[in-house]
């Protein structure tokens, strides 16, 4: 589980913010280190959407950056641009975990030219324990570090501008049974399984490849979530196709023409060896349940419909899913629904976590007197006069003793991080429309 991410000079975020999932609130009936959910509220480019980006930049490069090394080029950092010392200053990532029930720390700190710093540690009953620090080229390493004469081998063909996590990950695949400790497998492990979606679409290739009629599990949560939307689907069912009856969707007449005879043999001889399942949707008419196609629904429910299937996935196999705007796809309602499968302990055994943003004041309400986030679930983003982003929680606000309208208090700006309008530029702009169009048609 994530138990805070903590980050630095990335885009809108000069100084370092921490997004801190421990509960504020714990009880004898959930004695979590992390909470399951958290919401992110704020006005628009307030900063929300790059907090999402900063955790999903260290994924990709944590899993990535061994691969995507160009000798001579740097990293593809995205620094806070409105001060040039921010443009020269490392950035830095931090995520603190909770791995199998202990403890792990592990981050890096980038400049333009690569990597600065990078280390882990690991907390076995409660106390830190090294697994290896750097700095620059240069590496201790800790008395639980295992083979070190490895790792220093695999240290010594690590990139400047890659990770060392990166790069021995790499070299566990080849050599399963060869590198220890665990904390460098599993820190690595918990970054793959990060589910990001900024702004939700649905992906024709991403349905295909979840295993619909072998997964139960996945399959009754993403009907469910879709019986919910009323969007009118009863139920999903599995259909068989080829690479040839696909071709018109894939490939428009103009693209095929111009690649002449040549592309629909090379389709045709795909046809016959890889068949391919695809899902068509029941909508229950008055003579029964008729069959549509994927490309038959809506905008809106096949965004649903990907959002669904990302969720179950993460419900199903564990993991953190992080999603922007989380409001652009769902009904309040539904969206309330998404977050008490992952708050529920039967939909949610394995504590999957949900981290999104959102613009939509009604989840800091109740639905039938129930309310959708705990106050330690609930963050905003705000930008200061400099331009630089801030992110804090609903905790550092005491609660009313007479009971607290979170929505009502956050749209009076009690709270802050909601736009600051102004009547008399809208007005402005209004009138300046008005002068443009009468000279246009005089």
């Amino acid at each position: 589980m994530l138990l805070s991410f903590r980050f630095a000079n990335h885009r809108s975020f000069r100084d370092e913010q921490q997004l801190n999932l421990t509960p504020t609130y714990r009880s004898d009936d959930q004695p979590e280190q992390a909470v399951r959910v958290v919401g992110i509220f704020g006005a628009n480019a307030s900063g929300k959407s790059n907090c999402l980006h900063a955790l999903s930049f260290m994924r990709r490069f944590v899993i990535f950056s061994d691969r995507e090394v160009e000798p001579g080029l740097g990293v593809a950092r995205e620094p806070y641009r409105l001060t040039p010392e921010a443009l020269e200053a490392p950035s830095h990532y931090v995520v603190d975990l909770s791995l199998s029930g202990v403890r792990h720390t592990y981050g890096f700190a980038l400049d333009n030219d690569g990597v600065v710093e990078e280390w882990l540690y690991h907390y076995p009953r409660n106390r830190r324990r090294r697994i290896f620090e750097r700095n620059g080229d240069s590496y201790a390493w800790g008395e639980e570090s295992g083979q070190r004469v490895l790792l220093e081998r695999i240290a010594e063909v690590t990139a400047s501008a890659a990770l060392f996590l990166s790069t021995i990950a790499r070299f566990d695949h080849r050599h399963a049974d060869g590198i220890e400790p665990e904390p460098l497998r599993d820190v690595y492990r918990w970054f793959q399984t990060i589910k990001s979606q900024e702004h939700p679409v649905f992906r024709r290739n991403s349905i295909a490849s979840v295993a619909w009629s072998r997964d139960n599990a996945i399959r009754r949560t993403v009907i469910e979530l879709l019986r919910a939307a009323d969007v009118g689907i009863v139920d999903v069912v599995t259909t068989t196709s080829t690479a040839l009856d696909e071709a018109p969707e894939l490939l428009p007449s103009a693209e095929l023409e111009a690649e002449g005879r040549s592309m629909r043999s090379r389709i045709r001889q795909a046809s016959e060896r890889a068949p391919r399942r695809r899902l068509k949707f029941a909508h229950q008419g008055p003579a029964g349940e008729v069959l549509f196609d994927l490309a038959e629904e809506s905008t809106g429910t096949q965004q649903l419909l990907g959002l669904a299937i990302e969720a179950a996935q993460v419900l199903s196999g564990g993991g953190t899913m992080c999603v922007d705007e989380i409001d652009a796809s769902l009904h309040p309602l539904l969206t309330a629904k998404l977050i008490g499968l992952f708050k529920g302990e039967s939909s949610n055994p394995r504590h999957s976590q949900l981290v999104f943003t959102s613009h939509d004041a009604a989840l800091l309400g109740t639905i039938d007197t129930e309310e959708i986030l705990r106050r330690d679930e609930i963050w905003f983003a705000e930008k200061d006069a400099d331009g630089a982003s801030t992110l804090y929680p609903l905790t550092d606000f005491k609660p009313r003793k007479e009971g607290e309208n979170r929505q009502r208090r956050y749209l009076n700006g009690n709270y802050g991080a909601v736009p600051d309008l102004s009547t008399y530029l809208f007005e402005q702009a209004l009138a300046a429309r008005g002068q443009v169009d009468d000279e246009a048609t005089s």
